[in-house]
């Protein structure tokens, strides 16, 4: 399914059932895609998280209610999903500038965000420098975690993970495995498609070079063969990488032959200065032909 109209089922899901409890894997199912893909490319093309448009959308709506009815704070406080009128209070506040109560009197000033509708509009016309390559199964030596889609927790430990990586050696380590075959001493970042209620897997790794002892706290996994979209990025990380990632989704599978497989993609660094504008590196995506 196109990414734009999948999407778009998404957050015709999410409004029609605002008030309800929502689950992120049953709003992906309506872009035929596993929950951590599927907040990972609304994320990009959307610009907020999925928790964060939904909390907008609920206390939009309750600003609204409130601001236009009589009904108690605490019974619209249930009916957008909040457990108190304190919590409530506290996130309708950030939200609008006001509390509740304000909200209730005449002319109260209310903040707005209106409901999302996806569209393929007329941009582009940028250069993107990409390769189809059909690869047979290779092997890669990982150091894997299992991250939360919940409450977009993933968008901060998975950094963490990264940071923890290069303290801890663990990124020394993958070089000394790697070399020669597909990736010739660079270092992965995968993304595996395969979680469920609400968690995927997460590798930090390196292609391996099937000589050196395995240690502890590291695992090898083959990676089937497939074929793969491959896109040359530039730039200072990682802001050059983010831009890509939205360009992909929002240039090049709109009007490719080519759709995402949603298993399985790769974020492939080499050596160098990761904040110089000449900095290179790779963004692997499993595909298939539509």
């Amino acid at each position: 399914m196109n990414w734009i109209i999948g999407i778009q089922h998404a957050i015709d899901t999410i409004e029609e059932n605002i008030t309800q409890t929502l689950d992120y894997d049953d709003i992906a199912k309506q872009a035929c895609a596993s929950s951590f893909h599927f907040q990972r490319i609304f994320g990009i093309l959307c610009g907020c998280t999925l928790g964060e448009y939904i909390r907008a959308r609920r206390l939009t709506l309750a600003g609204m209610e409130l601001a236009a009815s009589d009904r108690k704070v605490i019974d619209v406080a249930l009916k957008y999903g909040y457990d108190s009128p304190e919590s409530f209070g506290r996130a309708f506040q950030k939200f609008h500038g006001i509390t509740p109560s304000q909200a209730k009197k005449a002319g109260a000033p209310l903040k707005s965000f209106s409901r999302l509708s996806v569209k393929l509009v007329m941009e582009g016309g940028h250069m993107m420098d990409y390769r189809i390559e059909d690869k047979e199964a290779f092997k890669v030596i990982e150091k894997v975690r299992l991250f939360s889609t919940k409450d977009d927790s993933n968008l901060k430990e998975i950094p963490k993970f990264w940071a923890s990586a290069h303290a801890d050696g663990t990124i020394e380590t993958l070089c000394a495995y790697s070399g020669g075959g597909v990736f010739d001493g660079r270092i992965l970042g995968i993304c595996y498609g395969d979680g469920c209620q609400g968690e995927f897997p997460y590798g930090i790794g390196a292609g391996y070079n099937g000589k050196t002892p395995l240690r502890s706290g590291f695992q090898i996994r083959e990676i089937p063969a497939r074929t793969w979209a491959i896109f040359k990025c530039k730039g200072p990380m990682p802001g050059a990488i983010q831009d890509l990632w939205r360009r992909i989704y929002s240039e090049f599978f709109p009007t490719s032959e080519y759709a995402p497989k949603n298993e399985i993609d790769m974020e492939v660094y080499p050596e160098g200065d990761m904040a110089s504008p000449d900095y290179g590196c790779e963004v692997w995506i499993a595909v298939e032909k539509q």
